[in-house]
């Protein structure tokens, strides 16, 4: 039982941390795309092996505890939940990689701020940035209310990532000299939407985990 109870507080140790370095990806990855900041964007991009680092650490921790203490009930359901939430994490620090290199490579220069105000990027990265938080307090205080805040920050980060297909388009028809940096700008909107669907698939591992309820696709059949 001990050993169980130490491997445990080890796993959710290095969740913690590898939720914190991805926070910041996310962060820095706004910054980087919103200032067109270089600076920001490179360290980003050499963050993120430490993110594959704590992947490979926590899946090897979670696999050790699955087959030398054959967990049932509510641990079961935990380490379950860890699983995919850490691959969940490793892939939305691959969004922030992505979202950065575009700018370290000078793939969206003739983006301009005006643009990106119209297109509420901020307020996107905002609103990933907030569910990202909430599921972590979800977590670490095992409360599906605030898991469940999630999905409604997920619907309104849908529909900017919507809204911005008809601007660009507007964009395009206005300046055609734009195209392949408006383009790139489709992709990039996409990843920080991306992100929030990662964050929606944590939300709904949490409740999982915490209350034995399978969420999987029911807050979307209730857009």
């Amino acid at each position: 039982m001990k050993h169980a109870e130490a491997s445990i507080k080890n796993i959710k140790k290095a969740l913690a941390e590898m939720w914190v370095l991805v926070e910041g990806q996310v962060d820095k990855a706004g910054l980087a795309l919103l200032e067109n900041n270089k600076d920001y964007a490179n360290e980003v991009i050499s963050r993120e092996k430490m993110v594959n680092s704590y992947e490979l650490v926590i899946d090897r921790e979670c696999e050790n505890f699955f087959a030398l203490l054959t967990p049932v009930a509510v641990d079961l359901r935990l380490i379950l939940s860890v699983v995919k939430i850490n691959n969940n994490l490793e892939r939305i620090g691959d969004f922030a990689e992505g979202i950065s290199r575009f700018i370290a490579e000078g793939r969206l220069d003739k983006i301009t701020p005006a643009m990106k105000e119209e297109l509420r990027l901020e307020q996107m990265f905002i609103e990933v940035s907030d569910m990202l938080s909430l599921c972590k307090h979800a977590l670490a205080n095992e409360d599906p209310v605030v898991a469940g805040k999630v999905f409604a920050k997920d619907n309104l980060v849908d529909e900017i990532n919507i809204s911005s297909l008809e601007l660009i388009t507007k964009y395009i028809k206005t300046d055609t000299d734009i195209l392949p940096d408006a383009l790139i700008l489709t992709s990039a909107i996409r990843r920080i939407e991306r992100i929030g669907d990662r964050c929606s698939n944590i939300a709904e591992d949490i409740v999982f985990y915490v209350e034995a309820k399978v969420l999987k696709h029911i807050h979307k059949k209730e857009e």
